[in-house]
């Protein structure tokens, strides 16, 4: 009997084999190699209906606990927005500059020089951001990955985070997961033509351009610091989160060096750890899908997807991207 190679019809449980494009047994949601129909087909003999299965009531309980465990999130006195014009949706892809102002009136920039702060704005000036441009990483840019790992670990966030992925099976150590996080968000894949020209890390958080667009770019502190130096220039909003406190979340217009993106979404506000372990859990926990949380009471989606043309490990998935469906 003929079965697509994409799909899990009629594959179910069928053992791994390395020639399959993407898999069907019980080990895929690990690995993060599932095909992207295997939840339709297989999920009631699958490995997700076990009670390693991560529910989305779990989803909804354990965001709450790290949004409640982000310390070194802005205070509200920390950052003064001036979000100005709110875009129509017809409106986001004009290209138009509707507000004279910058978005950042004001940020505490003492919270830069707090560990997780510091260490992930040393990461942002390692990448080249045109793809099809192969990235050198030097050794010290590896130090500053192992750093930025080493004090995100630190906190109560990531340990939370870390404790809720023991349990459910996905790792048997601290150890082995901050081994997988830095090949999840720091390995190298080519967006391109073969060049190792992209990560994970380096799409969202910051920013690439493709084909005379932005790509990626959701990070406050990367749109904050650039804007500061004049190199960005914020035209509009379409989306505010219902917040009254930060982490907030925007849908926004922005220009890049002269390069457009139509729709940025991001956290407002939030610490390095916190944007890095939610879109850690949702690409986990259900890569290529929406992953619906919970934060202060009020819903939120991220939207995650897998790079589908190279693998680490034993068959396992790079984050291709990670963001706030606004």
């Amino acid at each position: 009997l003929y079965t697509a190679p994409d799909s899990c019809e009629g594959r179910c449980q069928e053992p791994y084999s390395p020639e399959d494009e993407c898999h069907c047994n019980a080990e895929c949601e690990r690995h993060r190699n599932c095909c992207e129909d295997y939840y339709r087909h297989c999920r009631d003999e699958g490995f997700s209906s076990s009670r390693d299965a991560i529910t989305d009531e779990e989803l909804l309980q354990v965001s709450e606990q790290l949004y409640k465990a982000d310390h070194n999130k802005a205070r509200p006195t920390d950052i003064a927005i001036n979000p100005q014009y709110q875009a129509s949706p017809d409106e986001t892809g004009d290209r138009e500059d509707r507000s004279p102002q910058p978005l950042y009136k004001y940020v505490n920039e003492e919270l830069f020089s707090k560990p997780t702060y510091a260490s992930f704005i040393k990461l942002l000036d390692n990448y080249q951001r045109a793809t099809g441009r192969e990235e050198d990483v030097t050794a010290e840019e590896l130090r500053e990955q192992d750093n930025f790992l080493r004090e995100v670990m630190k906190t109560e966030l990531m340990k939370k985070l870390f404790t809720f992925l023991h349990k459910k099976n996905r790792y048997g150590s601290e150890q082995e997961f901050v081994a997988d996080l830095k090949e999840m968000w720091f390995g190298l894949y080519s967006r391109g033509d073969g060049e190792q020209d992209s990560s994970g890390f380096e799409h969202v958080f910051s920013g690439e351009v493709k084909k005379g667009k932005v790509s990626g770019f959701h990070n406050w502190i990367r749109f904050y610091l650039l804007e500061k130096q004049g190199a960005v220039n914020y035209f509009s909003h379409n989306f505010e989160g219902p917040w009254d406190t930060y982490p907030d979340v925007l849908g926004l217009q922005f220009s890049w060096d002269g390069f457009y993106k139509e729709v940025g979404s991001a956290f407002i506000g939030s610490s390095p750890e916190f944007e890095f372990g939610l879109y850690t859990l949702c690409f986990i926990a259900r890569p290529g899908r929406a992953c619906h949380l919970s934060l202060g009471g009020y819903s939120l989606s991220i939207q995650t997807y897998t790079w589908t043309k190279s693998t680490y490990g034993n068959g396992k998935k790079y984050i291709a991207t990670a963001y706030v469906i606004s």
